[in-house]
């Protein structure tokens, strides 16, 4: 039986702050699911850029950002031994909020939460939930 991989866009959000490059995550209000970055699924046919510009629009709010450039492709098991297909983008924005709430507009299991976004200067600042700093060396060099 082949598994097909579910494919997932990633986004590391990144502004330069007093010269150095900050990237952007978010404190999940249900404890367990811990810190991320934004993510989300890859709607059948949809490309991944497409998809990676949509899920941050949904779960930040943001609006004003430039989709940089693919930094990582993957295959990777989550928890629940699911497949997934990874694509780690960098995005660049400006003239951002040092911090804000936000609820995420894509509907399903985050209907109704509010993100806590914030800004981490150093790929060990926080723990990140599994996963989701793989790539975080690109960013910060």
């Amino acid at each position: 039986m082949k598994v097909t991989p579910i494919k997932k866009t990633y986004g590391y959000v990144t502004r330069q702050k007093e010269g150095k490059t900050q990237v952007l995550v978010f404190q999940h209000p249900i404890a367990e699911a811990g810190i991320q970055i934004p993510k989300g699924t890859v709607q059948p046919g949809e490309p991944t850029q497409h998809a990676v510009v949509r899920e941050m629009e949904e779960e930040t709010g943001l609006t004003d950002f430039h989709v940089e450039q693919l930094l990582a492709e993957d295959l990777w098991e989550n928890d629940d031994g699911a497949i997934h297909n990874r694509y780690f983008y960098k995005i660049t924005v400006s003239n951002v909020a040092d911090e804000w709430g936000y609820k995420p507009t894509g509907g399903g299991e985050e209907e109704g939460l509010t993100f806590h976004f914030f800004w981490i200067s150093s790929e060990n600042e926080v723990e990140l939930i599994r996963g989701h700093g793989d790539y975080l060396n690109l960013v910060f060099t």
